[in-house]
């Protein structure tokens, strides 16, 4: 279906909708007179939330979805990722089951632009997209889905942008002081209940001229999930797809959040108004990781004895005298982000408003990170993944038996293998923004204004390994110094659930006697700077009058984005570093520049067809740049480590420091209809065209820093010197991508109908049809239909609402996910169930129980052919209770 199609469908629901609106007129006309009193309907709680989102959305001018709090620091979701998912065309990716990163109308995470009160807000530890994971809910009074932006609007966001506003003390009456704990607990992971606490105050003085807001919140989670997953495969000449090596791996997050935030606004007169916002967040994760590598090839293909073949995939093997690693890794991961915005606004000259914006945001993450990895032999196994529901695998030895770990027999016994990397990521703005009323016929007003954008990126990389393969004192003893890994995968698939593991406090003490200090050496072809800056300049018109007998607002604007770039990367030597041979020497440093401008056209227009009927075009050119992030491809990166056959494995991310910014030409037609409190059905089809895509691709050219290089059957990169080469080259795709889809929402209160008042439903259905690209560019993560159905009832009292949110099969490759392996695989499609049920004691107390994922979906995934299983990995459901007491 093209987007002409779409653009027909939209056309024929415009006669049914004005239909509908026709006859409930007349049935309005025909059960009503003049001299009847109108009644206003007064809505809380959720349906309170519904209305406001709706209500906003009719207002503006762009093409916008979203949700608000239900109150004051009262949010619909556990967190705002969560939330967002129940806004047409958002879908969500969880990490262990939290929801953690959003893509909006199937561009991924990386392609929408993320800003708090219209500035941005930095996270220094994200990969593909902003973390939403790390934000509080209690922060948030509302979330917009700019899915078409207007001149005023920075630039960055392709797919589109996502506003949190917080709470604005003077928009609030009088004194609020709202207190809040909450109990969480995670089914299958082992700690107790976790708590929450937070607290919002907020207060007006000086005669509401001055508006004070104080939050703060405090968070402990912890979460458990196990993955299950072939991480590589031997293809044979034939063609058949052969186990190579399956994967255990457990990880156990423990997580302490923190967020603060102030805010001040001061009305000393009529025409002006200042405004200065703070907000800190602070993340620290404590993640346990367990892993088992059956390494079937090693160390000879010759092992692996294939028994049965379907189509091209060996089902059932037989593995003889291989090896395996028993992983056990620690990491701690701290992130901080702080963002300081002061404002002003000033109408004291007629038929004027200016504005400006100073702002300042500041991310840091340190990340650390240690592993203990041991080599044992395997006697014999037996893989068959002929039934993908249900693998069969058997091992001959028992992985808790502490015997297999004896010292004398290990030919692998590691640690620490780690390292210890830091990412510092800010940005400074300054903005000035004239508004002039006029009275230009169909003109009302125009803006105009200027930004300047200032963006730098450090990343520091030090590697701590002790290369002496076996250590001597604190050689491993797993009969006394090991912990235990049961229940794995929840009783999925016939396979061991369990095994010992290397205990890492019984390594660190045995290090600590032995006197051995563990050097920490720079990594220059892990480290890196980038600094931009980024000049904007733009006007827009602001229209209102009428066409065709129907009443029209709308604006068209021009914005001019001018970006200065460089990447400064360091040259490294082709001598190892003395003190730890998994690094370089550093040589010296390079510098890449870039400049580019963008002029960025954008036009809104809403027509009122009818009473509550509106149709709303848009157009614009939205560009996002090459992302700042702390494994961004701007610069050349390499790392490496030995497994446990003694082979160095790089992994290398070339630099293409020179890399244009994603721009896309898009068009949004939609039609939405609002027919009372809380009730609206809308349909919008919409198209882009995204010029310069970038796509990461995984080469092997014929040489790297002089070593010959070739790639398997299997697709794995080997060197001429024994390595393995894991190679992502980063490039803009020339060719033009178009994405084309439709939306469908709709909101409905079920009093008119049932004997009982507080039904309702909210639904959204969003279909993304892409096109192909000829040279590599891939919306990864694209599920081309994606739906919500959240069926609520709520009075007075009690509440409870029922959620199903569906997201078909995507793509992932190597570079989305680490479980996908070099050749990629398909997500199988999913559904999650979550409820929310309430209780309200007094207007000061109320109470709330809530389940997620309750019908304990899985994740699971193949490669190219749907019965070839891939992997399979479980979280399980978690439950809180809160409540939260108003003053």
């Amino acid at each position: 279906m093209t987007f002409k199609h779409y653009a027909l469908v939209s056309t024929a629901l415009t006669g049914l909708l004005m239909a509908s609106v026709a006859t409930a007129q007349d049935q309005t006309a025909t059960t009503s007179s003049a001299d009847a009193p109108v009644e206003e309907v007064v809505v809380t709680g959720f349906r309170k939330s519904l209305a406001s989102a709706l209500k906003a959305k009719q207002n503006d001018i762009r093409v916008t979805d979203g949700i608000s709090s239900e109150d004051i620091g009262k949010f619909p979701s556990e967190n705002i990722a969560e939330a967002i998912q129940r806004i047409p065309g958002v879908q969500i990716s969880n990490i262990n089951g939290r929801g953690s990163t959003i893509s909006v109308r199937g561009l991924g995470p990386q392609y929408s632009a993320t800003t708090i009160n219209g500035q941005t807000f930095k996270s220094a530890d994200f990969t593909d997209g902003f973390r939403y994971d790390v934000i509080q809910t209690e922060l948030a009074s509302g979330i917009q889905v700019i899915k078409s932006p207007t001149a005023d609007m920075d630039a960055g966001g392709l797919a589109g942008t996502i506003n949190i506003d917080t709470t604005r003390p003077l928009d609030v009456k009088g004194r609020k002081l709202v207190i809040s704990a909450k109990g969480q607990k995670s089914q299958n992971a082992e700690g107790d209940i976790k708590p929450k606490v937070g607290i919002n105050y907020i207060d007006q003085f000086a005669g509401g001229k001055l508006g004070l807001s104080l939050g703060g919140s405090y968070q402990e989670l912890e979460d458990r999930g196990d993955y299950f997953w072939m991480d590589r495969w031997t293809v044979t000449s034939a063609g058949v797809y052969t186990p190579a090596r399956p994967r255990f791996r457990r990880i156990e997050r423990e997580s302490e959040r923190l967020t603060l935030n102030a805010g001040v606004q001061y009305k000393p007169t009529d025409s002006l108004a200042l405004d200065f916002s703070a907000i800190y967040a602070k993340d620290d994760t404590f993640q346990d990781l367990n892993q088992q590598v059956f390494l079937f090839t090693s160390p000879s293909a010759a092992n692996v004895v294939t028994n049965e073949v379907s189509g091209n995939t060996a089902t059932k093997v037989t593995v003889s005298n291989y090896r395996l690693e028993n992983n056990h890794q620690i990491e701690n991961r701290e992130l901080t982000t702080e963002a300081y915005t002061g404002s002003f606004k000033y109408t004291g000259f007629e038929d004027w408003l200016l504005k400006g914006t100073l702002h300042y945001t500041h991310g840091r993450s340190i990340f650390n990170e240690a592993a203990a990895i041991l080599g044992v032999n395997i006697g014999s196994s037996v893989f068959d993944m002929s039934d993908p529901e249900n693998i069969i695998f058997t091992v001959s030895n028992d992985l808790n038996d502490a015997a297999l770990y004896n010292p004398a027999t290990l030919f692998r016994n590691t640690y620490p293998v780690g390292a210890y990397r830091t990412t510092d990521t800010d940005e400074t703005a300054y903005q000035f923004d004239a508004k002039r009323y006029l009275d230009w016929g169909i003109v009302t007003s125009v803006d105009m204004g200027i930004k300047s954008r200032e963006e730098t990126l450090y990343r520091n990389v030090y590697r701590i390994d002790r290369m002496s393969n076996v250590p001597a004192a604190s050689a491993s003893n797993l009969a006394n110094d090991s912990v235990t890994v049961d229940s794995f995968l929840d009783g999925e698939m016939s396979i061991p659930r369990g095994w010992i593991s290397a205990d890492m406090q019984a390594y660190m003490a045995a290090q600590v006697a032995e006197g051995v200090t563990v050097p920490k050496a720079f990594d220059p072809q892990g480290s890196f700077r980038v600094e931009r800056e980024v000049k904007s300049v733009y006007v827009m018109a602001n229209l209102k009058g009428e066409v065709f007998g129907s009443e029209f607002r709308g604006n068209v604007g021009l914005r001019n984005e001018m970006t200065d770039q460089t990447v400064f990367g360091n040259i490294a030597s082709s001598a190892n570093n003395p003190i730890n041979s998994n690094v370089r020497l550093a040589l010296g440093t390079y510098e890449t520049p870039k400049k580019y401008s963008n002029v960025l056209p954008s036009a809104n227009f809403t027509f009122d067809l009818a009473e509550n009927l509106l149709l709303r075009v848009a157009a614009a050119e939205v560009l996002v740049r090459p992302i700042l992030d702390s494994s961004n491809p701007l610069a050349t990166t390499v790392s490496t480590s030995v497994d446990s056959t003694g082979t160095t494995n790089y992994a290398i991310s070339l630099g293409q420091g020179d890399l244009d910014p994603l721009t896309a030409e898009q068009l949004d037609i939609g039609l939405e209809w609002y027919y009372g409190t809380g009730n609206g059905l809308s349909l919008s089809a919409f198209q882009k065209k995204v010029k310069n895509g970038t796509y990461s691709s995984s080469v092997c050219p014929a040489s790297y820093e002089g070593v010959t290089l070739s790639r398997d059957s299997s697709g794995v990169c080997n060197g001429s010197n024994g390595a393995v080469y894991t190679i992502t080259q980063t490039l803009n795709d020339p060719s033009i991508v178009t994405i084309e889809g439709f939306e469908v929402n709709w909101q409905q209160s079920f009093d008119m109908f049932l004997p009982i008042d507080g039904f309702g439903v909210m639904t959204n259905y969003t279909h993304v049809t892409p096109s192909s690209s000829k040279t590599g560019f891939k919306l990864a993560n694209l599920s081309e239909n994606t739906a919500n159905v959240t069926g609520y009832w709520e009075n007075s009292t009690f509440s409870a609402r029922v959620s199903a949110n569906y997201r078909s099969e995507f793509d992932q490759t190597s570079v989305e996910s680490f479980f996908s392996g070099p050749l990629g695989h398909t997500v199988e499609a999913r559904t999650q169930v979550d409820v929310n049920l309430g209780y309200t004691i007094n207007d000061k107390l109320s109470l709330s129980f809530a389940a997620m994922n309750i019908n304990k979906a899985q994740e699971k995934a193949y490669l190219l052919n749907k019965d070839r299983w891939q992997m399979t990995s479980v979280t399980g459901p978690s439950y809180y209770l809160s409540f939260q007491y108003k003053m």
